[in-house]
This record gives structure tokens, C-alpha cells and sequence, in this order.
């Protein structure tokens, strides 16, 4: 399974543990919990035979075990030694026994869609030997989804951002889905999701969240059918961090962004808006990536050959759809200042220099913000931002919002 890195959001997955009882494979049949030196005689094999009791989690032959929960238990004795190799090629996979020697799991998640082979040993009280193994393949692509998510574990984010969940599937059985995710938050908001569709759930408080807070995101989903036959492949607990509270207020009727932190203005920054043709949407956005600089081409957001340009600076999303609020050098001499009026092709454009270099208001604001702070466009004759067009949920009221929970 390709581990994914941290600028695109990470995917863990594993179908569900299926747990069965003891495996007891031996050359030519018979109990494997017997003692290699058992003599005959119906009284002395049983005085002979291990009291201790293996489980390896994967059933033998099975073909969806989970790539998170596959192990090895044994009760009334320890482990003494688990090897588990990828079948056919013996490629060793590192695992540890517990302390108390009850259990063994293998050090890094397992590969969907890949045979294993597992062979373990337990000794009991009396130093009797119990063996079991298994044969099996991890649940396959095909049969299981995955949601990649934002935001990612670790990180400290605006007030704005919302925790979105894009499945690689289709979502039939979203209740089942949505009750194995809890976003919680230690401010004691409450959380609730939404159903964007059939493979997009986003979840947020019906106010921007607390600055300060700590959010917790525990995903469930190891084993919960999200369709016919298709089974989640993750488990996981995510935490981050609200930071300070900045919301920028951009009016389009004055051309200007009024920038407030903590509820208290910072400043002010003269801006170009959308011209009269390409106009800016209305409403909260929230920004969803950053990029010190970044090439725009016309013709990826539907229009001709505009523009082309290699090096914006300073460039933040704000829709999916492709607008930004960015830095901006090319900004012709023949045009008004900055703050005077609208000249893009809908997105919000400050002062800039080529390279993203210089005390420049583009820099500043970049430079103060943070993945999650919140732009607000007022007072443009575009109409409002949709609400699944980027972060945006919080364009819905909270009763709409509410009204697209599934649980």
C-alpha cells in the first residue's frame, strides 16, 4: 500500500478482523497443540497437550482480512515466536510481542490486496509447546474505500476549517459511515456532519470553532460496509489545533480587505476584485491550500486563453472551482491602484512584486495566515459561493446543514 505524504491527504485502511478459533495445521493431520515428545497412551497425550490456546485473527484462506487488526493472541501461556513473511516471495514483516507476552502485532500496517503467511509458537505454564498458522490475503482495493481527509494530523489551522472526508467510492450506506466518525472538540461545541453527495461528509460547529481549542477526529471505519460488498479500510485518531481567530473581510465595493484577528482589526489592504465581467462570489470562504507560488492557466477554470501565468505569488485557494486571493506584479500602470477597482478574472488580487520577494501587502497576508482562516466577500454582484465549492460549508445556515446528517 502506498503511504501517502502529508501534502496530500494520508489514507489508512483495513477491513475486519475476523477472529476464529485455534489453527491447528500439522504435516499429517493431528493436534498442533501436542508436545513433540507426547507418548502413546490415551492418559499420557492429554497430560502432554499445551493448555495454551493460539488465535491468529486471519482465518486461514480468508481473502478480506484487515490490513490494521491482523494478529496473533494466545491465553494460558506467552508467545515464544511469530514469523510473518508475504507469501510466496518470504519477505519477512517486522512485528513485536506485547510485554505481558498475550499478543503480537506487526509493526506497520499491512498492503490491501496481498497474501500473508503466519506462523506462531506458545508455550504454557508447564513449558508445552502450541502451534497455529495461517495462510490468508488482506482485503483488496476493489472491495474496500478509503476517505482521504483534511485536516491532517498535527496541524494548527483557522477558525474556518471545516474536517472534510472525500470517499474513493460511492457511499450508499452513509449512516453506517458517518456513526463511525466522531469529531469532537475541547471547546464543547457541538459537531455534526454533512452529506455533500455520495462521497464527500464534512463535519463542523454551527459557529466558526473556538480559537485555542483542541479538535479530536477518531475515523472507525475497519470492517463498516459503506456499500454492497465494500468495506472501510481505516482506523485512526487525528488531533489539531484551532489557532488565533482571523476572519478578512473583502468589500467589493470599496476594494478593500479589511483583515481582523481575535476579533480586533489588523488591517486594511487595498485589493482588486473581479471585473465587471468575471465577477468574485459573494459569501465565507476558507483557505484551503497555500503556495508561495503557483502557475495559473485560463483554460483549467473554463475559459479561453485569458492568461498564463507560471509565477503568481503568495497564491490561496479559496474555491475548488479556482478562486484565490493572490499576489499580483502584473497589474497593469495603465489601471487605477490597488483599491480603486476591479480588474481580475474573479479573484482577489494585492500588490505584489515577481518572486514573491519584498515587504509587498500580498506577502504580508500570506505570511499571516493560515490554512483555515476565513475570507468574506461581500458586496460583488456574483452571487454566493456554493457551499461544497471548497471549505465552504458555512454558507449553509446551521438547519440546513443539520438536515444533511445522516445519523
Amino acid at each position: 500500500m502506498t503511504t501517502p505524504n502529508k501534502a496530500m491527504r494520508r489514507t489508512l485502511g483495513a477491513c475486519a478482523a475476523l477472529i476464529v478459533g485455534a489453527l491447528t495445521l500439522t504435516a499429517c493431520g493431528g493436534n498442533a497443540n501436542a508436545s513433540n515428545d507426547s507418548k502413546g497412551g490415551k492418559d499420557s497425550t492429554n497430560t502432554q497437550t499445551s493448555a495454551a490456546k493460539l488465535v491468529i485473527s486471519a482465518k486461514d484462506g480468508s481473502t478480506d482480512a484487515s490490513i490494521n487488526t491482523t494478529g496473533v493472541k494466545v491465553s494460558d501461556g506467552k508467545l515464544t515466536d511469530v514469523r510473518m513473511t508475504v507469501a510466496g516471495s518470504g519477505q519477512a514483516v517486522a512485528g513485536s510481542v506485547s510485554a505481558d507476552g498475550a499478543s503480537w502485532q506487526p509493526k506497520e500496517q499491512l498492503e490491501r490486496g496481498t497474501k500473508y503467511q503466519i506462523s506462531a509458537t506458545a508455550k504454557d505454564a508447564k513449558g508445552r509447546t502450541a502451534a497455529a498458522n495461517s495462510i490468508f490475503t488482506t482485503v483488496t482495493s476493489a472491495h474496500s474505500f478509503i476517505g482521504t481527509y483534511t485536516p491532517d494530523n498535527g496541524t494548527t489551522v483557522g477558525v474556518g476549517m471545516p474536517v472534510s472526508f472525500n470517499f474513493d467510492k460511492v457511499i450508499s450506506e452513509k449512516k453506517a459511515v458517518q456513526s463511525h466518525i466522531t469529531v469532537s472538540s475541547s471547546s464543547g461545541q457541538k459537531v455534526v456532519g454533512h452529506w455533500f453527495g455520495s462521497q464527500r461528509l464534512d463535519f463542523r460547529p454551527e459557529e466558526y470553532w473556538k480559537a485555542g481549542s483542541k479538535v479530536t477526529m477518531k475515523i472507525d471505519l475497519d470492517g463498516v460496509e459503506g456499500a454492497n460488498g465494500v468495506y472501510g479500510v481505516q482506523k485512526k485518531t487525528v488531533t489539531f489545533t484551532i489557532g488565533r481567530s482571523q476572519v478578512s473581510t473583502v468589500d467589493v465595493n470599496t476594494q478593500t480587505m479589511t483583515v481582523a484577528r481575535d476579533g480586533k482589526t489588523l488591517k486594511s489592504v487595498p485589493i482588486s476584485a473581479g471585473s465587471a465581467k468575471f465577477t468574485t462570489y459573494n459569501g465565507q470562504m476558507v483557505i484551503s491550500e497555500k503556495f508561495t507560488q503557483t502557475r495559473m492557466n485560463s483554460q483549467t477554470v473554463g475559459l479561453g486563453g485569458e492568461y498564463d501565468i507560471p509565477d503568481v505569488p503568495h497564491a490561496m485557494r479559496l474555491t475548488t472551482s479556482g478562486t484565490f486571493i493572490h499576489g499580483n506584479y502584473w497589474y497593469s500602470k495603465s489601471n487605477p491602484p490597488f483599491g480603486r477597482e476591479g480588474t481580475s478574472h474573479g479573484c482577489v488580487g494585492l500588490q505584489d512584486v515577481q518572486g514573491a520577494k519584498g515587504a509587498t501587502p500580498a506577502k504580508w497576508f500570506y505570511d499571516n495566515s493560515l490554512m483555515g482562516d476565513v475570507v468574506i466577500v461581500k458586496n460583488s454582484p456574483d452571487k454566493q459561493v456554493a457551499p461544497d465549492n471548497g471549505l465552504n460549508g458555512w454558507n449553509l445556515a446551521w438547519n440546513e446543514w443539520v438536515a444533511g446528517s445522516a445519523v
